[in-house]
């Protein structure tokens, strides 16, 4: 029925769309469900390429389950600013954890990063994130310390001289650059290779082609980086209009991608 849980049979129909290499929408329509309900099903059971029916319906009623056992808590949380959905907003929150964690990010380090990036003010303390993940001090501990690393957070402290982890405008651009310069640290040692090994052997061949592709996509990737940074600090806008317009366009149609503005 449209609006209640999946149930095991359309699950098995999901695996079967993913199969035939479906769309989530043409999923939902032949589920006559809507097309979130069948995104979050997938994204938060092992995306398109991972998704089982069986293990996916297990899984939910593990969930279900544990949030059951956790409803005493759960209902002291407070209530959502700007008049959101509690259950949407969780949903949410579990499909951009899972994108993160698809991309690489080790779980804990991707629900706090997607704590910050939900949060209005974009800071949370160790405190609040212990709060809200119902997880260890430790754990916080060890997740922030490693998305400092990588330049994904920043800390700073508060008037009550509390330590925050900050997701700001230029945090990701940061990274990028970041990421970029040990690339480019990949493509010295590359180059040192060829040296020792001899630029005419095909080990020293092998390693020239691999700084070149690398030198080419880090010079690349800090241009765009960039062209791009103004948009980090840009406020969308929100009008229907503009809306409409946004998914029309591609985004070599930005101004700041367009080749008429471009240096010759």
């Amino acid at each position: 029925m449209p609006g209640g849980r999946l149930t095991q049979q359309e699950r098995q129909q999901i695996a079967l769309g993913l199969a035939d290499g479906l769309a989530y929408a043409e999923i939902a329509r032949r589920l006559d469900r809507p097309t979130s309900t069948v995104t979050r099903e997938v994204m938060r059971n092992g995306g398109p390429t991972a998704y089982r029916a069986e293990l996916a319906h297990r899984a939910t009623e593990r969930r279900t389950h544990r949030r059951r056992q956790a409803a005493p808590r759960e209902s002291e949380a407070p209530a959502q600013a700007h008049g959101r959905d509690a259950e949407a907003v969780r949903a949410y929150e579990e499909i951009f954890t899972t994108a993160l964690i698809q991309s690489g990010t080790p779980k804990m380090m991707a629900r706090v990063m997607t704590c910050l990036y939900t949060a209005d003010s974009g800071s949370l303390t160790a405190s609040e994130l212990v709060q809200r993940l119902q997880v260890s001090p430790a754990s916080i501990s060890k997740a922030v310390a490693f998305l400092d690393s990588q330049g994904l957070v920043r800390r700073e402290r508060d008037g009550r001289r509390r330590e925050r982890y900050v997701v700001d405008d230029d945090i990701w651009y940061q990274s990028m650059i970041s990421s970029a310069r040990s690339t480019a640290q990949i493509v010295e040692t590359a180059r040192q290779g060829v040296g020792v090994l001899g630029p005419d052997t095909p080990a020293g061949v092998r390693l020239e082609n691999i700084a070149r592709f690398l030198d080419f996509v880090t010079e690349s990737l800090i241009r765009s980086a960039e062209q791009a940074r103004e948009v980090l600090h840009t406020k969308p806008e929100t009008t229907p209009a503009s809306t409409e317009a946004g998914t029309a366009n591609s985004p070599a149609d930005s101004p700041a991608d367009s080749p008429a503005d471009s240096p010759a």
